[in-house]
């Protein structure tokens, strides 16, 4: 095989335990193409209306998990009546067990479709097959009509589309090294989260501005405008997702490893991941304290928008307000931090980003009783560390991740983060359970950020990559 001839021959690696080379290493010296970093962190800003607008802030915050999808005889009830209120956290916890079982479906495919698309240098035909199927799903939830008998179907649309997402994102991660340099990668990572919140914000805006001017005149009964909206974010990927796929060059295929069936891959996979034990262990411990903090970071997102809309009563407006705020917050703070990584290290960026998710979401916990004003001070604040904790998650795996594995070992980073992503949902819908009110759901949410701020204090980069 001939590569490029600014690229250096990568080692072999694979399958022998001898892992010394990152593959990040292997741009040092290399000058990426400016198009080329654009054109990569657009697939951010392209899918993160899925985040954003459906997952987050308005379709399941404000339409899936709202009394549309109550019983008539209970919905007619009054607002903060307990048969109510129980059913409305039903439909919350109804999300967030959707959401662990796609959790789980991640965790069992996302390493080996990473091993395989490295092993024959396919990451954007990969990356292209997930992103159709998210359309798809989103296209499909114009499908979920308001009523009680449809919420299954939302959910399972929801899962399925989270489970695209996640595929798609193993092999846009990987690429990461392909369009950075070792100099660069804090700033590259940091410019694809935060170009992603960005485009959260517009996206947002649009929804604003269509229900402040009630949507034209456009019916919007029978939760025809979120079926709307949904069908609008499909587009939307459509429209920008395409520069990757015409503009970053393909990964050559891995060197010396060889193609396997896709169940004779988990065998290959076990030994790999006692190879990364030998050979990389910064990578192996980082994969694990990292699936605990990045289910914390996960559960923000996830029931951030369900907490201000149930637990705080946010009107439809207020919760889409929040929702351009709070990604413009994160946008900002992501570009700036991924500056901050590649002078202190990501390593730094992650641990001060996660004590400051603690203390401002267990401020929201305890003052919760204060009102909506909490919700707008400390929950903002949230946004402004999610996105940083994100953005140098990802870098420090770029740096400790060995050539020619990419893929594969953003795969893993999926599935330990999906092998732990039970976590908050389960711990969100049992302390629902247990207290009976939407706002317990924050607490379940810090406890497992707490935990993964104590394993990362642990995580130590080796002093090449610090």
């Amino acid at each position: 095989m001939t590569l490029p001839p600014e690229q250096p021959a990568p080692p072999a690696i694979a399958n022998s335990g001898a892992i010394g080379v990152m593959g990040l290493q292997l741009q040092e010296g290399r000058k990426i193409p400016r198009r080329q970093v654009i054109s990569w962190a657009l697939w951010d800003w392209a899918t993160q209306p899925f985040n954003s607008v459906i997952l987050t802030f308005v379709f399941t915050a404000l339409y899936l998990t709202s009394d549309t999808f109550l019983d008539p005889a209970v919905a007619a009830l009054d607002e903060g009546d307990p048969a109510r209120e129980a059913a409305l956290a039903d439909l919350a916890s109804g999300l967030g067990w959707a959401i662990t079982i796609a959790g789980i479906l991640i965790a069992v495919l996302a390493p080996v479709l990473g091993q395989r698309a490295d092993i024959a240098g396919r990451r954007k035909l990969w990356l292209g097959g997930a992103t159709i199927a998210l359309v798809a799903c989103m296209f499909a939830l114009f499908f979920v009509q308001g009523a009680p008998q449809y919420f299954v179907l939302g959910v399972s649309l929801i899962a399925a589309g989270t489970v695209f997402s996640e595929i798609a994102g193993v092999n846009y991660n990987a690429m990461l090294v392909q369009v950075s340099t070792p100099r660069t990668v804090g700033k590259v990572s940091g410019l694809g989260w935060g170009l992603g919140y960005i485009g959260g914000i517009v996206a947002l805006v649009l929804v604003v501005v269509a229900t402040t001017f009630e949507w034209w005149g456009m019916p919007t009964d029978n939760g025809l405008a979120f079926r709307v909206i949904a069908v609008g974010c499909a587009v939307w990927t459509i429209l920008f997702a395409w520069p990757v796929f015409a503009y970053v060059p393909e990964a050559p295929p891995a060197p010396r490893r060889e193609r396997v069936s896709f169940f004779r891959g988990y065998v290959v996979l076990v030994k790999d991941v006692i190879a990364l034990w030998r050979g990389s262990r910064p990578t192996f411990w980082f994969l694990l304290a990292s699936a605990v903090f990045r289910d914390g970071l996960a559960g923000v997102f996830a029931f951030g928008a369900v907490i201000a809309a149930v637990a705080f009563r946010f009107t439809q407006n207020e919760v889409l307000i929040f929702g351009v705020a709070a990604n413009l917050i994160a946008g900002l703070s992501t570009i700036l931090a991924g500056r901050f990584d590649d002078r202190f290290g990501a390593r730094a960026v992650i641990i001060f980003s996660l004590s400051g998710l603690l203390i401002a979401g267990l401020a929201v916990f305890f003052l919760h009783d204060a009102g909506k004003l909490v919700f707008w001070i400390f929950g903002l604040v949230l946004t402004l560390f999610v996105g940083p904790a994100q953005a140098a998650s990802r870098s420090f795996l770029a740096r400790v991740t060995p050539a020619g594995r990419e893929s594969e070992i953003f795969g893993l980073y999926a599935t330990t983060g999906r092998a732990a992503s039970f976590l908050s949902p389960l711990l969100w819908s049992a302390f629902i359970l247990a207290f009976g009110a939407t706002y317990w759901g924050i607490l379940g949410i810090m406890i497992v950020l707490a935990a993964g701020l104590v394993l990362m204090l642990f995580v130590k980069a080796p002093a090449e990559h610090a």
